[in-house]
């Protein structure tokens, strides 16, 4: 039997201070990560935190290229949408994917996005300090939920 490779997801606030502490520490993560079997990283790109998640998954990815890692952009659904939104960021993903179910509003299509990248997701790295109506920390909410490897570089 083939084991198929794992999942990876990030999620974070907007704005998020980028230290050499916290490279460090997302960095060990995505080494644990890989070891375990993760081979695809799915991101939102919508913040600090996935940014700085792709930088170290694009280097693991250039230094390591028999991994196979794929980087995949997750963008929301959008009733009249048939391309990634405005703000999709033109990196190098090997895939684009819109993992969402059926919404009424805009923001709440992010919600939906984000717990489908969840769903597929076996390990799910987080930057969520407690705010009010954040939707970092719903999706962390929503991670517990579903009993998921969760790893909070806020805590």
């Amino acid at each position: 039997m083939i084991e198929q490779d794992k999942i990876c997801s990030c999620f974070g606030h907007k704005q998020v201070d980028i230290t050499d502490k916290l490279r460090a520490n997302v960095a060990e993560a995505i080494d644990s990560a890989i070891n375990e079997g993760v081979r695809t990283f799915l991101f939102g790109g919508l913040s600090d935190f996935d940014d700085l998640v792709y930088d170290i998954v694009s280097e693991k990815k250039k230094a390591q290229p028999d991994l196979n890692i794929k980087r995949v952009f997750c963008f929301p659904l959008d009733h009249d949408l048939h391309k990634p939104p405005h703000w999709y960021e033109k990196k190098e993903y090997e895939a684009l994917d819109c993992p969402a179910k059926s919404f009424e509003y805009w923001y709440t299509s992010l919600y939906y996005r984000n717990c489908a990248m969840i769903d597929m997701s076996d390990v799910v790295l987080f930057y969520a300090e407690q705010r009010e109506n954040s939707g970092a920390c719903k999706a962390l909410a929503y991670a517990h939920k579903k009993h998921k490897s969760i790893v909070n570089f806020a805590e």
